[in-house]
């Protein structure tokens, strides 16, 4: 221990040993990390189930969706961008949506899959939820900075990641 800080970051979840605050901070982020997984996989289910999501125009669709947000979005040029091809566009969320959120709830590449989760929620938060007011009452900032501490940390519990990493350091005799 240095200077009061954790040097054992990466211990095995396994290992039983410390007392239950070590336990506690071992498990911190799996709640958002299920949280996230379970939610992003559920919008991906959601649009890819809804027929009149991935059509250029019409009530509910992607199209008419990115029309209405384009001119009080951060940046319009991305809404262009999406309105190219809506349906495109609308296929690409919704595969981005399944792929981070299954990604995040296995912990399989958890970190990555964290930055894909968190690209999502910056894109809808400069675009779908930009003109909210006040702030705070769209929900995409707040996915951003939920992302946030799973990009920094990754999954260090209950996750593909974690066994890997056990496996890898038990074949290389570090354990």
């Amino acid at each position: 221990m240095a200077h009061g800080m954790r040097t054992d970051t990466h211990m095995s979840y396994v290992d039983r040993g410390g007392d239950w605050r070590d336990t506690a901070q071992r498990f911190a982020l799996l709640p958002l990390r299920v949280f996230l997984g379970v939610t992003f996989i559920y919008a991906s289910f959601d649009k890819l189930t809804d027929s009149a999501f991935f059509k250029s125009s019409g009530a509910g669709s992607i199209g008419d969706q990115m029309r209405g947000v384009r001119d009080i979005s951060a940046i319009p040029e991305l809404v262009d961008l999406a309105l190219k091809s809506p349906t495109g566009f609308g296929y690409a969320i919704a595969l981005g949506e399944l792929v981070v959120g299954i990604g995040t709830l296995l912990g399989v590449l958890a970190r990555v899959a964290a930055v894909g989760g968190a690209l999502i929620s910056l894109s809808l938060w400069l675009t779908v939820s930009w003109a909210t007011e006040p702030y705070y009452l769209g929900n995409d900032l707040a996915y951003l900075m939920a992302w946030l501490p799973l990009v920094l940390a990754g999954a260090a519990v209950w996750s593909v990641d974690a066994w890997w990493r056990d496996r890898r350091r038990r074949s290389s005799g570090l354990m």
